[in-house]
This record gives C-alpha cells, sequence and structure tokens, in this order.
C-alpha cells in the first residue's frame, strides 16, 4: 500500500532529510587517502548516537542479504556499487568510493549516497559521477504533480544513455516514509506517460547507480555487496524526495552542495574528494 503524506510529515521527513544530508557531506569530507572504512562507519554511528537518531540499516534483513547487516553505512569502492559492507580496508589514492546511509528520526525516514574519488582521480571516474548526478538531478525534475513514475524512470535512463551508459534494473529507488523501503519500486529506466499517477504527498528514493561498462552486477561471498560483473568502477546517487502540489521538494539535499543540471556528456565538472 503507497501512503500519501501531508505536509505536516513531509516536514517531519524533511528534519530527518536535513540530518542525513549534514552527515553525508560531513562524511564526504572525511573519506581520505589513508582513511580506513571503519573508521567511516564509526563516525557515522557516533553522529547518529549524538543526534538520537536510529540507522535504517542496522538489523536490516531482505531476502537477498545475509543479515543482519549491523552496520549504519553502506561503503561501495570501486567496482562494488551497492550495500557495501564496512570492513578493514584502507582507502588507496584514487579510489572511488560510495556512501548510502538510511535514519529515522521520531518514526521518519530519509535515504541518500554519494559518491567521492579520494586523492587523485581519473577522469573517466569522475564522468561515471557526473553522470549518475545528472540522472539524479533529472529525476528529480521529472518527479511532477500529475505525472507518471515512468517519467522519472525515463528521465534517469536517458540521461544513462546519453552518457554512454547502460541501466541494470534489478535495484533502483523506493518509496519512503515511516519505513526505509515502501512502494512503489522506482526503477532507473523506463518509458514515460507509464506507471502510477504522481499524487501530492508520496515521498521516494530516487537512486540512479550506474557500471562503467556493464550493466550486469554480481555478488560478494558476504551476501551484501553488489559489484559490476565485469570489475569496472561504479557510482551510485541519491535523495529522498516529496511530491508535492508546488513541485518536487528534495529533503536530503547537502549543505552548499549545488543544483546539478544537465550538461554535455562529454564534459566533466565533478567535485573529488
Amino acid at each position: 500500500m503507497i501512503e500519501l503524506k501531508s505536509a505536516e510529515e513531509i516536514g517531519r521527513m524533511a528534519v530527518t532529510g536535513q540530518f542525513v544530508g549534514e552527515l553525508l557531506a560531513e562524511l564526504g569530507g572525511v573519506a581520505a587517502v589513508g582513511v580506513n572504512l571503519m573508521d567511516i562507519e564509526h563516525h557515522a554511528r557516533r553522529r547518529i548516537a549524538e543526534r538520537g537518531a536510529e540507522s535504517c540499516y542496522w538489523d536490516y534483513a531482505p531476502s537477498f542479504g545475509r543479515g543482519p547487516f549491523r552496520n549504519v553505512l553502506c561503503l561501495s569502492v570501486n567496482d562494488a556499487v551497492l550495500h557495501g559492507l564496512p570492513h578493514d580496508y584502507v582507502l588507496r589514492d584514487g579510489d572511488l568510493l560510495s556512501i548510502d546511509m538510511a535514519a529515522a528520526i521520531d518514526g521518519w525516514a530519509a535515504d541518500s549516497a554519494l559518491s567521492v574519488v579520494v586523492g587523485s582521480p581519473d577522469p573517466a571516474d569522475l564522468r561515471l559521477i557526473e553522470a549518475t548526478e545528472m540522472a539524479l538531478e533529472a529525476g528529480i525534475a521529472a518527479a511532477q504533480p500529475g505525472g507518471r513514475l515512468g517519467d522519472v524512470s525515463a528521465a534517469i535512463g536517458e540521461v544513462a544513455h546519453a552518457y554512454g551508459y547502460r541501466v541494470n534494473g534489478e535495484f533502483g529507488g523506493h518509496g519512503i516514509g515511516r519505513t526505509m523501503h515502501e512502494a512503489p519500486h522506482v526503477p532507473n529506466s523506463g518509458r514515460p506517460r507509464r506507471g502510477m499517477r504522481l499524487d501530492p504527498g508520496l515521498t521516494i528514493a530516487i537512486e540512479p547507480w550506474l557500471c562503467q561498462s556493464t550493466d550486469k552486477i554480481k555478488f560478494d561471498g558476504d551476501g551484501w555487496t553488489i559489484r559490476s560483473a565485469d570489475g569496472s568502477r561504479t557510482a551510485h546517487s541519491e535523495h529522498t524526495v516529496a511530491v508535492t502540489a508546488a513541485g518536487p521538494q528534495v529533503l536530503t539535499r547537502r549543505p552548499g552542495a549545488p543544483v546539478t543540471t544537465p550538461s554535455d556528456p562529454g564534459e566533466s565538472r565533478t567535485r573529488k574528494a
């Protein structure tokens, strides 16, 4: 069942979203050459506890994982793109790190992700990250009241394909609100003017993720970490978004992060860590 949220409830989600956005921005700054992934994980645990928030990942046990997750972050490095288990790994120069987190405050959840390069970036990695960010902004712009869910999916896929990347259809965005994962599923590719109507009060996590040279994935033996099937680099961007009568409202926008607009796919302007 899909629950449409009131303006007051969206406001409560926005409180959580602000915290998630601020912490993600902070974690992006913590990530650096020589930093252990577990240091980033424990930094996030401290911040969540200080805020009185709850991690949506801790004890998360879906059908595909070997749960419970028992971490507050997904930290995915290089060819890992989703659900990366924090572990004893020291970041190296040029590593591409995706950080994904979801938290709840007073019963209302928000979910967001970003990808950064630590140290010296490869232009191809920056371009891949930019593609996910541009696809995310296109998906957000398409989340207009009265539109269709397929408009969001089509906008994401159009940007990805314009950059020359293929889209995996197994994992995508999702509804969010009282829990981290609610209906509907939000695919990263689709057909415009198809699917459910986007009514004010709908809250969704939009999350394009891409592999550099494939749309196939594989799972690590841990049952969680998802990697590109061919070992190519990956990137992931995500925001929690509310559909309102006035248009889409991003609830997890990070402080100081500019709103990106689609550009020439041949150019790259994505930041590095």
